[in-house]
Protein backbone atom coordinates (compact mmCIF):
# COMPACT_ATOMS: atom_id res chain seq x y z
CA UNK A 1 0.00 0.00 0.00
CA UNK A 2 1.06 3.45 -0.36
CA UNK A 3 0.37 7.26 0.87
CA UNK A 4 0.39 9.52 -1.93
CA UNK A 5 0.48 13.25 -0.48
CA UNK A 6 -0.37 15.76 -3.08
CA UNK A 7 0.49 19.58 -2.43
CA UNK A 8 -1.42 21.55 -5.41
CA UNK A 9 -3.05 25.21 -5.98
CA UNK A 10 -6.58 25.21 -4.65
CA UNK A 11 -8.42 25.72 -7.73
CA UNK A 12 -7.55 22.94 -9.08
CA UNK A 13 -8.71 20.51 -7.01
CA UNK A 14 -11.83 19.88 -8.58
CA UNK A 15 -9.84 18.81 -11.38
CA UNK A 16 -7.84 16.63 -9.43
CA UNK A 17 -10.91 15.23 -7.60
CA UNK A 18 -12.44 14.18 -10.84
CA UNK A 19 -9.50 13.17 -12.43
CA UNK A 20 -8.97 10.53 -9.40
CA UNK A 21 -12.70 9.48 -9.60
CA UNK A 22 -12.21 8.41 -12.73
CA UNK A 23 -9.14 6.25 -12.00
CA UNK A 24 -11.08 4.29 -9.57
CA UNK A 25 -9.89 5.93 -6.28
CA UNK A 26 -12.69 5.77 -4.12
CA UNK A 27 -11.02 8.34 -1.29
CA UNK A 28 -9.25 11.11 -0.72
CA UNK A 29 -8.84 13.56 2.04
CA UNK A 30 -8.17 17.21 1.51
CA UNK A 31 -6.89 20.07 3.59
CA UNK A 32 -6.19 23.54 3.37
CA UNK A 33 -2.71 24.56 4.29
CA UNK A 34 -0.23 27.33 3.77
CA UNK A 35 3.46 27.10 2.69
CA UNK A 36 6.30 28.01 0.29
CA UNK A 37 8.73 26.68 -1.78
CA UNK A 38 10.94 28.31 -4.00
CA UNK A 39 9.08 30.90 -4.92
CA UNK A 40 9.15 32.04 -1.24
CA UNK A 41 5.80 34.15 -1.52
CA UNK A 42 5.59 37.71 -3.06
CA UNK A 43 5.05 40.77 -2.29
CA UNK A 44 1.53 42.67 -2.76
CA UNK A 45 -0.17 45.99 -2.63
CA UNK A 46 -3.40 47.02 0.06
CA UNK A 47 -4.06 50.45 0.35
CA UNK A 48 -0.66 51.76 -0.89
CA UNK A 49 1.54 49.80 1.56
CA UNK A 50 3.19 46.81 0.30
CA UNK A 51 3.26 43.86 1.98
CA UNK A 52 5.18 40.12 1.95
CA UNK A 53 2.90 37.16 1.92
CA UNK A 54 5.38 34.74 2.96
CA UNK A 55 2.68 31.45 3.17
CA UNK A 56 1.12 30.90 -0.27
CA UNK A 57 -2.52 29.26 0.01
CA UNK A 58 -2.18 25.25 -1.56
CA UNK A 59 -4.40 22.85 -0.93
CA UNK A 60 -2.95 19.11 0.47
CA UNK A 61 -4.63 15.86 -1.19
CA UNK A 62 -3.65 12.57 0.35
CA UNK A 63 -4.88 9.25 -0.91
CA UNK A 64 -4.36 6.06 0.56
CA UNK A 65 -3.64 3.07 -2.34
CA UNK A 66 -3.10 -0.31 -3.27
CA UNK A 67 0.33 0.26 -4.76
CA UNK A 68 -0.54 -1.19 -8.07
CA UNK A 69 -2.44 2.17 -8.42
CA UNK A 70 0.26 3.95 -8.26
CA UNK A 71 1.16 5.32 -11.24
CA UNK A 72 -2.21 5.85 -12.34
CA UNK A 73 -2.48 7.94 -9.13
CA UNK A 74 0.14 10.04 -9.73
CA UNK A 75 0.26 10.95 -14.23
CA UNK A 76 -3.88 11.57 -12.91
CA UNK A 77 -2.53 13.89 -10.48
CA UNK A 78 -0.28 15.51 -12.80
CA UNK A 79 -1.77 16.37 -15.50
CA UNK A 80 -5.04 17.65 -13.54
CA UNK A 81 -2.85 19.71 -11.33
CA UNK A 82 -0.42 21.12 -13.95
CA UNK A 83 -0.62 25.08 -14.91
CA UNK A 84 2.65 25.26 -16.57
CA UNK A 85 3.18 28.18 -13.68
CA UNK A 86 5.49 28.37 -10.94
CA UNK A 87 4.12 27.07 -7.73
CA UNK A 88 2.05 23.89 -9.40
CA UNK A 89 3.13 21.71 -6.00
CA UNK A 90 4.75 18.42 -5.28
CA UNK A 91 3.65 14.73 -4.84
CA UNK A 92 5.19 12.52 -2.33
CA UNK A 93 4.97 8.94 -2.17
CA UNK A 94 5.37 6.74 1.01
CA UNK A 95 4.90 3.04 2.19
CA UNK A 96 1.96 2.48 4.27
CA UNK A 97 2.47 -0.40 6.77
CA UNK A 98 -1.37 -0.69 7.39
CA UNK A 99 -4.55 0.61 7.84
CA UNK A 100 -7.94 -0.05 10.17
CA UNK A 101 -11.14 0.54 9.45
CA UNK A 102 -12.25 2.04 12.99
CA UNK A 103 -16.03 1.04 12.24
CA UNK A 104 -15.50 -2.71 11.18
CA UNK A 105 -11.72 -3.63 12.32
CA UNK A 106 -10.82 -4.79 9.09
CA UNK A 107 -7.04 -3.80 7.92
CA UNK A 108 -4.90 -3.34 5.22
CA UNK A 109 -5.95 -3.25 1.53
CA UNK A 110 -9.86 -3.86 2.66
CA UNK A 111 -10.11 -1.25 4.80
CA UNK A 112 -8.99 1.14 1.93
Amino acid sequence: MKLVTAIIKPFKLDEVREALSDIGVRGITVTEVKGFGRQKGHAELYRGAEYVVDFLPKTKIEIAIEADMLDRVVDAVIKAAHTDRIGDGKIFVCNLENVIRIRTGETGVDAI
